[in-house]
């Protein structure tokens, strides 16, 4: 079977030009790299942490591994314990020469204190509960760092506080927390060091010296020690130290500290080095070990939930003590939502901006009307409210509704602080604009500094090209203090305040089934293969989502139901959907109308643009495809195409408002202009309100820009052109197979579409629109019409595409036959003097017949039209002709088909040869 392409005709097309490293064996990791916090286990919806420290001469893996490589913390606990996040934390704990010192110890806690506060701070986990479970020395050092959080108030550590507000409980193992039975306190601690390495009498002179010094410290932790929950694990074994004998390193008298509140003593029956390896989950200690662990996590919830309200208060306390500015928390300014989900990244940028830095620190969100950035700005405050004194949220959609929200503002200033009224703070409706220069000046008291403002719905910003006297100009409602924070959320990409966060759609369809999931109160819709069609359908957008879930919550309609209507009567559907009351605008069809009607007042060609993409697909829509409607076109878009520096000011003026971006998918292109794409959902409100009717020029304007601007098979990227082409394509494809488009007069176009889809394996629409462009032309010109010909040619080679064989003879039979009577046998001389060069036909229908003969297996009917097609293309372009090379390379697949292989080679090597000049 030979496996050329057969050729096709497209005669309606005019001819177009377009213009490292080397591996290397990785290193061992260095003992550095041990250092520091190390997350051993992420816990499934992680509710408490569980930090590990272990002792001098330990290290952060090592310590807890068993002989068989079983880390407990690792490999057991978190089968145990899913719920919680585990931490080993490591630190330079050789101890040699004079670095064994009480400064060297109470700079290691306070690192733990610091790194701890950074890795909660930077995952937004500051109030989870923790419990340490430390070995040895390393709870010389818990201790240490509990000591450092409780001294931490005001300044720079402020934060540091945080770790010992949230510690619930501390698991010491083997800790030696003072001397006994007239064990000197250094001598333990040097007992503990020689467990992994022979101890110099240098070494014990220095935490001999130091031992005093240390139990004076540590006697700081009693006061604070009654508010955590504390296990005493002791060993029952001696332990061989690397001299050579065996000691009771830490005895029970050491390790438990008597009298100790909210304490219990746990014996393990292994040595000091062993009781913190555990090989498996049957070993009786682990099962100890981990149970107390299990009971604490159980309990810590509540128990510092109440401590950080109680901290909280206390903190009030002390501000109100020198000047309260403290304004008790609400959103009631704005609707929440309970379906909020995902945009980790997003919050953590914000959190980024708006945590770091001095002086007044600002965030727009920007993005399409619907996208969240509402829902995202109160997801970022409930996190993160205990940041801030005072929170107020104004709606700034325009003058009046921000100066009613700087009433409602002064009323809870002068509510939750009374002697705000002395600093001129007052409230009187028919006075605004002196109420919000009163509320600015308590804003801008220099005590003042930890609010945060929220400016809502900035849509109708005073920027350069907006002319709408309604546009508002934000600075002067926003405080002149170099203090506080800001966030504003907008449609408009121009304002540009501070770190801009462009708020997209959501990614990932999981985000979005929970959404559906969320509002219509269902069942089962993670697994639903129909509500993931629907969540793909709406293409991430949290209004669109919410309006499904909110319809599907109050009637029975099945999802595979309900996007049927989206798609038939979108409308109908939107109009009849309940309203969404955590959006602004809170119904889909009505969302972007603020846009539109300012998008009229600046461009009336970028309205039109908007306008006629109903009829193209969403999706990649540029430049050149658009310039070929300029004949024959309506005169704005003649003017909207007369260069690029002019499309592009249109399609910005629809940018600014989010409801066109560039299009990723032609990033990298480098035929021609990068193109801009919308949602889909944006999308069908341009079909169903932009255009309210039906508009048969515009779609005939989208049918004419698609098929003038397909390429032929000859001319350079022509498939990557075509691919463009596609999606606009089939949308205007279906404006004439649904009748919506009459289709006279279109013959040529509807060619060109079945040869672009033939081209991408398209087939069973490339026969339907073949098919229709052959009725079109018989009906206009009858059957032996050339154009009817060249029809009947291409729709042969796709029935040899699609394995038809015997209808593929049939219609190139009536192609070759009508060839023939219109142009002769050769289609030669008639072709230079009438048509030009380029006209072929007539080969071309014998050689797509060769080639159909030789599927067919009837070898001897292929090599005679074979030799008929390549004597015809010697004689109209010469024997090195690409086109006559191609005949001869088929003609040497037959021969070695029919076992002639001297024939064959022969036939290869002349177009071997031919190739390679050409």
């Amino acid at each position: 079977m030979m496996g050329s392409r057969l050729q096709r005709l497209n005669p309606f097309r005019k001819n177009r030009q377009n213009s490292a490293g080397s591996s290397s064996k990785p290193r061992e990791p260095s003992k550095a790299s041990a250092h520091g916090l190390k997350v051993v286990a992420e816990g499934e919806q992680p509710v408490v942490d569980i930090v590990a420290v272990h002792g001098l001469n330990g290290h952060r893996d090592e310590t807890w591994t068993a002989a068989n490589g079983t880390h407990w913390l690792r490999d057991l606990l978190p089968k145990d314990i899913p719920n919680a996040r585990i931490f080993c934390w490591g630190y330079d704990a050789n101890t040699h020469g004079k670095r064994v010192s009480h400064q060297f110890l109470h700079d290691h806690a306070e690192q733990l204190v610091s790194d701890l506060c950074l890795r909660r701070k930077r995952t937004n986990t500051t109030k989870r509960p923790i419990i340490f479970v430390a070995h040895s020395l390393g709870g010389i050092i818990v201790k240490g760092a509990l000591i450092h959080s409780d001294a931490a108030r005001k300044g720079a550590l402020e934060e540091h506080r945080s770790i010992k507000t949230s510690t619930y409980g501390i698991m010491f193992i083997g800790t030696p927390h003072q001397g006994g039975n007239g064990v000197q306190f250094g001598k333990l601690l040097v007992n503990a060091a020689s467990v992994y390495k022979a101890t110099t009498s240098r070494l014990l002179e220095h935490l001999e010296r130091d031992s005093e010094w240390l139990q004076q410290q540590l006697r700081q932790y009693g006061p604070i020690s009654g508010e955590f929950m504390t296990k005493f694990v002791y060993e029952e074994y001696e332990t061989p130290t690397a001299l050579g004998r065996s000691i009771m390193v830490v005895p029970k008298a050491s390790a438990v500290v008597p009298g100790a509140t909210d304490a219990e003593q746990i014996m393990i029956h292994a040595d000091h080095k062993e009781m913190v390896k555990f090989e498996s989950k049957e070993n009786n200690d682990y099962e100890k070990v981990s149970g107390h662990l299990i009971t604490m996590v159980r309990s810590a919830g509540s128990v510092i939930s109440l401590r950080w309200e109680e901290e909280i208060r206390i903190d009030a306390a002390r501000s109100n003590a020198e000047k309260s500015f403290s304004v008790v928390f609400s959103l009631s300014e704005v609707s929440e939502t309970n379906h909020f989900v995902a945009r980790q990244a997003e919050l953590t940028a914000m959190h980024k901006t708006l945590s770091e830095g001095t002086g007044r620190q600002a965030v727009t969100l920007h993005g399409l009307g619907g996208i969240g950035k509402t829902q995202l700005a109160i997801a970022y405050i409930k996190a993160h409210r205990d940041n801030y004194s005072a929170i107020f949220w104004l709606n700034i959609k325009d003058e009046v509704s921000v100066k009613q929200s700087y009433l409602r503002l002064v009323k809870r200033i002068l509510q939750d602080c009374p002697s705000a009224s002395r600093l001129g703070v007052f409230t009187d409706d028919k006075k605004q604009d002196e109420v919000v220069a009163a509320a600015k000046r308590w804003l801008e008291h220099p005590k003042n500094t930890q609010w945060l403002i929220v400016f809502d719905n900035y849509d109708n910003p005073k920027v350069p090209g907006n002319v709408d006297p309604g546009a508002v100009d934000i600075r002067q409602f926003l405080p002149e203090a170099h203090h506080g924070s800001v966030i504003i959320t907008t449609r408009s990409s121009k304002v540009n305040m501070g770190y801009r966060v462009k708020v997209g759609k959501l990614e990932d369809v999981r985000h979005s089934l929970q959404i559906l999931s969320n509002i219509s109160h269902r069942e089962g819709v993670i697994d639903d293969p129909n509500a993931a069609e629907l969540a793909r359908e709406l293409d991430g957008l949290p209004l669109a989502l919410a309006t499904a879930g909110a319809y599907l919550y109050q009637v029975a309609t099945s999802f595979a139901d309900y996007l049927c209507l989206y798609r038939a009567s979108w409308r109908r559907l939107q109009q009849m959907s309940p309203e969404v009351s955590t959006y602004e605008d809170r119904q889909l069809y009505s969302t972007w109308q603020l846009s539109l009607d300012h998008i009229k007042q600046q461009s009336e060609i970028a309205s039109k643009l908007l306008q006629l993409w109903a009829y193209f697909d969403n999706q990649d829509l540029w430049f050149e495809l658009l310039r070929e409607g300029r004949t024959g076109g309506p005169q704005w878009l003649y003017q909207l195409t007369e260069d690029e520096l002019t499309f592009t000011k249109a399609v910005r003026v629809l940018c600014d408002y989010g409801l066109i971006d560039v299009d990723k998918s032609s990033k990298g292109n480098v035929v021609e202009s990068q193109g801009y794409g919308m949602h889909s959902c944006v999308h069908s409100w341009t079909v169903h309100v932009v255009n309210q009717e039906w508009d048969s020029e515009m779609a005939g304007v989208a049918i004419k820009c698609v098929g003038r601007h397909a390429p032929e098979d000859n001319v350079q990227h022509s498939w990557l052109t075509q691919r463009r082409l596609l999606r606009h394509l089939i949308r205007c494809w279906g404006f004439i197979d649904d009748g919506r488009l009459d289709e006279d007069g279109k013959n040529s176009i509807l060619h060109i579409f079945g040869y672009v889809c033939s081209d991408h394996e398209r087939f069973d629409e490339a026969e339907k629109m073949y098919l229709r462009a052959l009725q079109g032309f018989e009906k206009a010109w009858g059957p032996d019409h050339t154009s009817t010909l060249d029809t009947v040619n291409n729709l042969g080679k796709l029935y040899v595409d699609l394995g038809r064989f015997d209808e593929a003879e049939k219609v190139c039979l009536r192609a070759l036959q009508g060839y023939e009577k219109a142009w002769g046998p050769d289609h030669t001389s008639t072709l230079k003097t009438a048509w030009g060069p380029d006209r072929t036909s007539t080969l071309i229908t014998v050689y797509n017949l060769s080639l159909l003969y030789a599927n067919l297996g009837r070898l001897n009917e292929a090599e005679k039209v074979c030799l008929r097609a390549l004597q015809g293309y010697e004689k109209a372009w010469g024997p090195d002709h690409t086109s006559t090379l191609a005949t001869v390379n088929n003609l040497g697949s037959l021969y070695k088909s029919l076992g002639r292989l001297d024939e064959a080679k022969k036939m290869y090597l002349r177009a071997l040869q031919g190739f390679k000049k050409a």
